[in-house]
């Protein structure tokens, strides 16, 4: 891969210190003991594979916790586009592991009108994948 590819601001990349496998499961780990569910795991170079096409190592991960995401839905039912909260851990050209979330906390404001207070516990998302990275 040639440069950085483009991005919205709102995408966090975080690069991890451990291999692919150890990862996931170290985010699933943090996820569980933060209170969420892991509701789909997705292998996406699997899925690639299968339609005979070539993929990098890529994991999509659909997460949550009903007690974050309940009242954002509540406030505004449209904003239940952007839950579950999701998650894309992939593999560069040199085997180093990157995970992607999109801060939800800064589009759901401005794009839905969700209010701080609703926001706050979707705040905490960003440390707790970080923590699981170190």
């Amino acid at each position: 891969m040639t440069g950085h590819p483009q991005h919205p601001s709102s995408v966090l990349t975080l690069v991890s210190v451990h291999d692919m496998d150890t990862t996931v499961a170290r985010l699933k780990t943090a996820l569980a003991t933060a209170g969420a569910i892991v509701f789909a795991d997705v292998d996406q170079r699997e899925a690639a594979a299968l339609a005979g096409l070539e993929l990098r190592r890529t994991r999509l991960i659909l997460f949550g916790n009903p007690k974050a995401g309940t009242p954002v839905m509540v406030a505004n039912p449209h904003a239940a586009l952007e839950l579950p909260l999701r998650l894309v851990v992939w593999e560069d050209d040199e085997g180093g592991t990157h995970v992607d979330y999109r801060d939800v906390a800064q589009t759901l404001g401005p794009l839905y009108g969700i209010e701080a207070d609703v926001l706050a516990p979707l705040r905490l998302v960003p440390p707790l994948l970080q923590g699981a990275l170190e």
